[in-house]
C-alpha cells in the first residue's frame, strides 16, 4: 500500500511540474479544445457578417489612395501599390514609409473584405484571430493579444528588432503592419496614426 501511495505521489508531482511532457500535452489539449470552441463560435458569428460584406462594393484604388497618409510617425511615404490583388476581385493597398536615413521603415498592407472575393479572403484571417496562442523562443515571440478593443497577432524578432502586427478592422479590413528597426510599441503607435476610422 505504501508503495502504491508513494508511486501515486511521485506521479502527481511529475504531472504538476510545468516543464514535463505530460503536463505540456495536457495544456496543449486544453488549448486545442478552447480554440476549437472559439473557432466554431466565430464561424457562427461570421455567417451574417460575410453575407453583408458580399453585398458591399469594395473600395476603389482611388478611394484607397485618398485615404493613404503621406507621413506616419515622422516617416515619409516612399512607395505604394494599389490594386495588386485586383485580378482576383480583391481590393487592396500596400505602402512603405521610412525615416530620412532609411534606418527605420514601416509598411502596411490593407485588404478590403467587401465583395464576394474580399469576404472569402478575409474570412480565413478572422478565423485565425479567434484563436488564442503564445510562442516564445530565444529569437522572439508570437502571440494573440487584445489591444484597443482589437484582437491581433503580434510577432517580434529580437535579432533585427522587427515587429509585425495583424488584425481585422471592423470585421471588414484585414491589416498587416510591419516595423523594421521598430519594436511592437512603435509599430502600434504608427498604426494609431494612420486613422483607420476613415476607411470604408
Amino acid at each position: 500500500m505504501k508503495k502504491y501511495v508513494l508511486a501515486l505521489f511521485v506521479f502527481s508531482a511529475f504531472i504538476s511540474c510545468k516543464d514535463n511532457p505530460v503536463s505540456k500535452k495536457i495544456k496543449e489539449t486544453k488549448d486545442a479544445v478552447s480554440n476549437s470552441t472559439n473557432a466554431v463560435q466565430e464561424m457562427n458569428n461570421m455567417q451574417e457578417d460575410i453575407e453583408k460584406l458580399q453585398a458591399i462594393t469594395p473600395l476603389t484604388n482611388e478611394e484607397f489612395k485618398s485615404w493613404l497618409p503621406e507621413e506616419v510617425e515622422g516617416m515619409k511615404r516612399i512607395s505604394f501599390k494599389a490594386g495588386q490583388a485586383g485580378m482576383m476581385g480583391i481590393s487592396s493597398i500596400e505602402a512603405e514609409y521610412a525615416n530620412e536615413d532609411k534606418s527605420k521603415k514601416f509598411s502596411i498592407n490593407v485588404i478590403d473584405g467587401a465583395g464576394q472575393m474580399g469576404a472569402a479572403a478575409t474570412a480565413g484571417m478572422r478565423m485565425v484571430m479567434s484563436q488564442n496562442f503564445e510562442e516564445v523562443d530565444e529569437n522572439g515571440s508570437k502571440r494573440t493579444v487584445t489591444k484597443n478593443g482589437k484582437k491581433a497577432i503580434e510577432e517580434y524578432r529580437s535579432g533585427n528588432n522587427r515587429s509585425k502586427i495583424q488584425f481585422m478592422e471592423n470585421n471588414r479590413f484585414y491589416l498587416e503592419a510591419t516595423g523594421n528597426n521598430m519594436d511592437l510599441d512603435e509599430t502600434w503607435d504608427a498604426i494609431d496614426e494612420i486613422n483607420l476610422d476613415k476607411l470604408g
